[in-house]
């Protein structure tokens, strides 16, 4: 949790995130041998939301305040928790982790759709238009409808559209709760909080039953809800306020590798040569989606992230101005008009050095 901004800090967030992300899908399954889906799901939030509250009140850190705050994360929670988390749990009661894992992985897809919707991405290029193209093929040729053992279902179609609900939700994250001076770590708490109140409101569908799970469900559960989702959540808000929306979906790169891996190894799955190969296509297509240059996402890691205090940088707070860029300028700039007499003395380099802004002291 304690991952500070380095070099490398980033790359092992998103490794650790792909990682946790991944197996999620095989604690789901391990899980509804013995709960509901209602069930999996609240005590996924509710767990989750338990660990980063202890770990937010140790910090000392506080919740968000503020109704409009709390609205952005009523409707966060709703996308990127309590609709998604539900329709993986309904979604894999006829769909293997390896193939659940999979459709997952056209978030970044949805993601680009969702941004030409919004008018966010522009001069969108030829080459990540055929990224579009092609990861949604690969989606039809998994699916296979015109095949009889295709993988069209009623579950499969539930997990595509919990894929779709994390790219609405990484979007109105970033629009309208990363970046606003509260910490990543009391965003995702509160956000949690209110997945697992949202939850609560559908335990009379199905999850007031008594669970009659075994050691393993209990486990699977209990492994889901403290480091597939606390642990989870957080690692993402932090990628979301380090990275952008379309970077934290990108961890879907992975996300197929390890769900299948661990599908295959624990449960013995076999994903098949059509869902090999629509996997390969899929990422293909994702590969090609995010050929927008490296360039922009180093700078943006190289500018840090000034408006989280919690990130373990030099975080400034809410309405705290940094130095006026265009103070230095005027503070650099020689006056018109002026002459330096003949036997004058010439500022010294020293002067030059601190008006262009790399003295050590700071402007007043």
């Amino acid at each position: 949790m304690g991952i500070r901004n380095g070099p490398g800090a980033a790359w092992v967030r998103l490794a650790v995130l792909a990682l946790l992300w991944g197996s999620t899908f095989l604690w789901i399954r391990l899980a509804l041998d013995g709960l509901t889906p209602v069930q999996v799901t609240v005590v996924r939030c509710a767990l989750g939301a338990l660990v980063l509250a202890v770990l937010c009140f140790a910090r000392g850190q506080r919740l968000p305040g503020g109704r409009r705050t709390w609205r952005h994360i009523v409707v966060a929670a709703f996308f990127c928790n309590a609709l998604p988390f539900g329709l993986f749990s309904i979604g894999q009661q006829t769909v293997s982790s390896g193939l659940a894992g999979v459709l997952n992985a056209t978030t970044p897809l949805w993601s680009l759709l969702i941004g030409l919707a919004l008018g966010t991405e522009r001069g969108l290029r030829p080459v990540r238009v055929a990224g579009l193209v092609t990861g949604f093929a690969g989606t039809v040729l998994i699916f296979a409808p015109w095949q009889q053992g295709g993988a069209t279902s009623w579950g499969a179609l539930a997990i595509l559209g919990a894929a779709a609900s994390y790219a609405v939700a990484f979007t109105y994250m970033q629009r309208h709760l990363v970046g606003k001076g509260v910490s990543t770590l009391s965003l995702a708490t509160a956000q949690l909080l209110a997945a697992t109140g949202l939850t609560a409101l559908a335990l009379p569908a199905g999850g007031l039953e008594s669970p009659w799970g075994s050691p393993t469900a209990l486990v699977a559960v209990a492994v889901l809800g403290i480091f597939a989702t606390g642990v989870t959540f957080f690692l993402t808000y932090r990628i979301i306020a380090d990275e952008g929306a379309t970077d934290a979906a990108t961890v879907g790169y992975l996300l197929p590798v390890v769900s299948v891996l661990l599908g295959a190894l624990v449960l013995g799955e076999d994903l098949g040569l059509r869902g090999i190969a629509g996997m390969a296509v899929v990422l293909a297509g994702v590969a090609m989606t995010r050929r927008r240059g490296a360039a922009m996402t180093r700078q943006r890691g190289a500018a840090g992230r000034p408006d989280d205090p919690a990130s373990g940088g030099a975080g400034r707070a809410p309405g705290v101005l940094g130095p006026n860029p265009r103070r230095r300028t005027l503070l650099s700039r020689k006056p018109s008009g002026t002459r330096v007499p003949s036997g004058a003395r010439k500022p010294s380099g020293r002067r030059t050095r601190h008006s262009a802004g790399h003295g050590t002291s700071g402007e007043r």
